[in-house]
């Protein structure tokens, strides 16, 4: 979370938030209408069903009689995250919804809060798994594994978001004595201990900004500091796991637990912007260009190793165990969103729409209620999807898991979509990303139209009033891309649009970015892809399901010139469809020294977007593919 309410003077940049843009149409407004309407409700349900509210009603009632020890210490975060969105649904109001919809939000809001508040010890601790005497544990005895402070991260969020969107600030009292107490314990004249899951930090640094006080600061920034010392107990898994190898400002490569590292960098960059701290900047920087370079999946996911949900060497990028796990693609999202406000940099924005259209989408069902945990880029025809933390498992997209991070995590970033678009930075408007929407802004208002990410016509009209200066974000796959202002039209290259001055009532501005398919190879370190293909239209990244195909998809392979001969069909049901070869394996031992020739023939090979697959049967899916 970083709302449009935020004050961020070291870097003369102020978001524009819900209150100044409003999401319309198009993909991420038909996101925003699902997730009200489908993936809300499903998982105010689950959490029901799964105890979650229950855990702190056994609290606040002290009844736990029967009660059955509580698996995951941080299983509250479910609720705090699913009312951070919930704060901007009810903000947001009907969108059409029929009433009863509407109140069983309220109800479940209001629920919450209750609980939450008649859970709370009188010192401001707060967390249902460590209260319970059924568990048996201290708090604060198991900062490695605990997730305490991580758990206070999330509820802070929410009550950020309860009191700036609904002008409700119990959650914020709530959360306010929980931190107090935390930085009595854990700040500048407490003790030197972190929390083993990141979170917290850009969490405190929210609660500063929210609050002005600047004891929240100095512990985020203390946390920051401390990791990397080797000062947690650390079990099951060594110390880079934790990112508690070597400080954050000595790190060579980003590490361990994808979720956690990008949590930890996107607290640490909301560290450095609010203390004016250039070397961690710098070295943030480092850490992401690397990362981009050598450790990021072409659809933006980010860990490969599915035995410690974590980022691998660099170059160790294979399809089929891609983990990327959904909430890695939200913390790479928070991460680059930050970096992109420090320096105005596009790069990051090119970074945000690759997470947003592909690792960041595929983890929700086209009806918004199943998930995926994990997202691989290749799925063979005999395999089981599994969550990575379940002995078995259904079949690919699941309702819910035991470790349910994701769908609530889901429900909260879409709701906050519109907060990710427009920066005013030092009066200039940055538009970072087509959406189809308008934007109330310095007493102008501009309708944005556009159908991207199907379409690359976007379309800025300045409906009242004036603007002083603007400037849209080409990216960078947009080559010859066409800027139209009065008639005039000439060709921008990628990054920013030269600044646009005096734009006035009536006037519009349309950016064309031409979509081509194109073919995509991978560094040749990336061994996992050597020699093979991905194909791309536009931010999106194609993949081939089985149940397109008339051949065995593992069996095909795609040439570089099929891209050019590509068509393109279905809008926003968007379908690719190139040329390529099917191959006949002929029977011989896995290995041999000569191989039986095979027989191969043309084919048509049917592409689809990444974000769209496994919501049919389950079966095989590719995104990448031998070229010979």
């Amino acid at each position: 979370m970083l709302s449009s309410a935020a004050v961020m003077p070291t870097i003369g940049a102020r978001p524009l938030g819900e209150d100044s843009v409003s999401l319309r149409g198009g993909l991420l407004g038909a996101w925003q209408q699902r997730n009200v309407e489908a993936t809300v409700p499903h998982v105010m349900q689950q959490l029901r069903q799964a105890e979650n509210l229950e855990n702190l009603r056994r609290v606040a009632d002290q009844d736990f009689d029967g009660a059955a020890p509580v698996r995951y210490p941080f299983l509250d975060t479910d609720i705090h995250k699913t009312l951070e969105g919930l704060a901007y649904v009810l903000a947001r109001g009907d969108r059409d919804l029929p009433a009863d919809h509407l109140a069983a939000i309220r109800a479940f809001y209001e629920e919450c809060v209750d609980l939450l508040r008649r859970a709370q010890r009188e010192d401001g601790y707060l967390n249902s798994y460590y209260q319970s005497p059924v568990v048996g544990k201290d708090s604060f005895s198991d900062l490695v594994w605990g997730h305490e402070l991580y758990t206070l991260g999330h509820l802070i969020q929410a009550a950020v978001a309860a009191d700036r969107r609904l002008g409700d600030a119990r959650l914020l009292g709530i959360a306010i004595k929980f931190a107090d107490l935390v930085v009595s314990r854990f700040g500048p004249d407490g003790d030197l201990d972190f929390c083993g899951h990141p979170e917290i930090e850009m969490a405190l640094v929210e609660l500063y900004r929210h609050t002005g006080r600047d004891e929240y600061l100095t512990t985020a920034k203390l946390m920051v500091d401390r990791r990397g010392r080797g000062t947690l107990k650390h079990s099951i898994f060594p110390s880079d796991y934790f990112q508690d190898a070597v400080p954050l400002r000595e790190l060579d490569s980003v590490t361990g637990h994808a979720v956690r590292m990008v949590y930890l960098a996107a607290g640490a960059t909301d560290v450095a912007i609010e203390t004016g701290d250039q070397e961690l900047l710098d070295h943030l920087e480092y850490l992401w260009d690397d990362m981009v370079a050598s450790k990021l999946y072409v659809t933006g996911g980010l860990g490969c190793r599915h035995s410690d949900e974590a980022i691998g060497d660099r170059f160790e990028l294979p399809s089929d165990r891609s983990y990327s796990e959904t909430c890695a693609a939200i913390g790479t999202h928070q991460w680059a969103w930050r970096m992109y406000l420090a320096s105005g940099d596009a790069k990051y924005l090119d970074a945000i729409e690759t997470v947003l259209f592909n690792a960041f989408a595929v983890g929700t069902s086209a009806d918004g209620t199943c998930f995926f945990y994990d997202n691989p880029l290749q799925r063979r025809p005999d395999h089981n999807q599994r969550s990575g933390a379940e002995t078995d498992g259904g079949l690919l997209r699941l309702p819910w898991f035991v470790c349910p991070c994701c769908p609530p995590n889901v429900i909260r970033w879409v709701a906050e979509l519109q907060d990710h678009l427009v920066v005013d930075r030092e009066g200039t408007l940055e538009f970072g990303l087509p959406f189809d929407g308008t934007v109330k802004a310095g007493g102008a208002l501009l309708e944005s139209t556009t159908d991207y990410p199907f379409d690359g016509t976007w379309t800025l009209r300045v409906v009242e009033g004036g603007v002083p200066q603007a400037r849209l974000r080409v990216p960078a796959w947009a080559h010859g891309a066409r800027l139209t202002r009065a008639g005039q039209d000439h060709v921008v290259g990628h990054g920013w649009t030269e600044t646009l001055t005096d734009l006035r009532q009536g006037e519009e501005i349309t950016v064309t970015l031409p979509m081509p398919v194109e073919a995509l190879s991978a560094d040749p370190r990336v061994d996992a892809v050597r020699g093979s293909l991905a194909f791309r239209r536009g931010p999106l990244v194609l993949c081939a399901e089985q149940q397109d195909q008339s051949v065995p998809v593992d069996n095909v392979r795609i040439p570089q010139e099929a891209a050019l001969h590509a068509v393109t069909a279905g809008g926003d049901q968007l379908t690719v469809t190139v040329t390529g070869h099917a191959y006949d394996p002929q029977p011989a031992p896995l290995y041999a020294a000569t191989r039986p020739e095979e027989a191969v023939a043309d084919t048509t090979v049917t592409l689809k977007p990444y974000y769209t697959w496994g919501n049919r049967d389950a079966a095989a899916m590719r995104v990448w593919f031998p070229e010979h």
